[in-house]
């Protein structure tokens, strides 16, 4: 194949964005460096939002929870992620105006969201930030990065942001 059959080809590149800065910057990397003006891929975001924790019927000291503060809580996390999607959607028209953007909003484990969306998508590149955690965290926390690239039957791009240098400053 080449180079202009590859151009040619449409992908399906899902790009999976969270609030961290990390996301957002594998975003813009993806914009510049994998999409390509004119091209004919589709850009998929997804947000893999975390489900509500689960609340017993009483809080630590006694108090019922009402309805109403539950839904007002499912509101707070629904209109956070319809942002963080609309700031993503936002910086894909900044930097390449004709790309074709889906945006998905999944609810569950974002190891396991992240992974069931690539296979029921068939998507052709995944791409993630990477949280830079060290072993220690990676130990307890898990990393979905790495739980991704395990997983997934597709290449995965890992975008890891640069340091920022702060010498001489």
């Amino acid at each position: 194949m080449s180079v202009g059959d590859a151009a040619a080809k449409e992908r399906k590149i899902l790009v999976a964005v969270d609030e961290g800065e990390e996301s957002m910057y594998a975003l813009t990397w993806c914009l510049t460096n994998v999409i390509s003006p004119n091209s004919k891929d589709t850009l998929i975001l997804l947000h893999a939002q975390a489900p509500r924790a689960a609340y017993t019927a009483l809080d630590g000291t006694g108090y019922l929870f009402s309805t109403d503060i539950m839904s007002t809580m499912d509101k707070y996390h629904n209109d956070a992620a319809d942002r963080l999607i609309e700031k993503a959607k936002n910086m894909c028209k900044d930097h390449v105006n004709d790309v074709k953007v889906e945006t998905r909003v999944e609810s569950g484990d974002p190891r396991d969201v992240i992974c069931e969306m690539v296979q029921k998508l068939g998507v052709d590149v995944l791409v993630m930030g990477s949280h830079g955690y060290g072993w220690f965290k990676r130990a307890f926390l898990g990393s979905v990065s790495n739980h991704c690239a395990q997983n997934v039957k597709c290449p995965v791009l890992i975008v890891k942001k640069p340091k920022s240098n702060n010498l001489g400053k």
